[in-house]
């Protein structure tokens, strides 16, 4: 139990904590803001839907936590226009970081190219220190060759981090997933080792036991003190209090009927 603890104190400064639901509201969000820095430190960031980062933002003020939001959000549309008017709003806004659902049905039907020239577009419109997270969908592209050409195309057009899932779908973050995701960045870390590429999983985390088996990943492709804030990221709802209930020795009760 106590390895279990400190895999949990670990993960806590690691979590997006989300709030993707369709019915969220303004109240939600404070909600979210005010379970940010807990007595056993801080989350990374949240994550909420554009129309609530500058609340978001100015709840956060001084906390440390950063504020991301998602774009072309869940379907990975082609609009790459609106796309662009949409990323721009949001770090007007406040937002720290844009989690951008690469156009992946376009992706998988061969249009590769298309799939770049967004992310190279949305990239552009962000400017440093603010992050750019594009999320494959890997439960819906399946193909193991195509989830790491997707990372491929990701990361080669400048992608800060690299996360599986909308959380949308049936089927989000896996090990399996996460593998050839991690396998991309070592690839992309051995070709340029000053340039640092996230990782980020993303739907379906519940458990500290859940976490631990994402860390132990990463630990064993990126090396053991790969893993921080800068490079890995959890996107999740219900983790946080899996996590505090492990950390404090309590029984885990899942309260999250939401599927992200």
């Amino acid at each position: 139990m106590t390895d279990m603890i400190e895999h949990a104190k670990r993960a806590l400064g690691l979590v997006d904590l989300t709030n993707l639901n369709d019915d969220c509201t303004a109240a939600d969000i404070s909600k979210l803001t005010g379970r940010t820095v807990t007595d056993h430190g801080s989350v990374a960031a949240v994550c909420v839907w554009p129309r609530f980062v500058a609340q978001a933002a100015q709840e956060l003020t001084g906390t440390g936590v950063k504020v991301a939001t998602v774009v072309n959000f869940p379907e990975g549309g082609e609009d790459t226009e609106a796309v662009l008017a949409e990323t721009k709003q949001a770090l007007a806004d406040g937002a720290d970081e844009i989690d951008l659902v690469m156009p992946y049905k376009a992706f998988c039907a061969g249009r590769k190219g298309f799939a770049e020239e967004q992310i190279i577009r949305v990239k552009a419109a962000i400017p440093e220190p603010a992050l750019l997270k594009v999320i494959l969908e890997t439960g819906e592209i399946k193909d193991p060759l195509l989830i790491h050409a997707a990372s491929n195309i990701a990361i080669g057009a400048g992608a800060d981090f690299i996360k599986t899932s909308t959380g949308k779908v049936a089927v989000n973050a896996t090990l399996e997933a996460a593998e050839i995701m991690l396998t991309a960045i070592e690839e992309a870390r051995r070709d340029n080792a000053e340039r640092v590429i996230g990782f980020k999983p993303a739907g379906g985390i519940r458990t500290a036991e859940d976490a631990a088996a994402y860390l132990a990943l990463a630990d064993k492709i990126m090396g053991q003190n790969w893993v921080s804030a800068h490079t890995f990221r959890f996107g999740a709802s219900g983790l946080l209090d899996a996590l505090i209930s492990t950390i404090e020795g309590q029984e885990i009760v899942d309260h999250s009927h939401h599927g992200y």
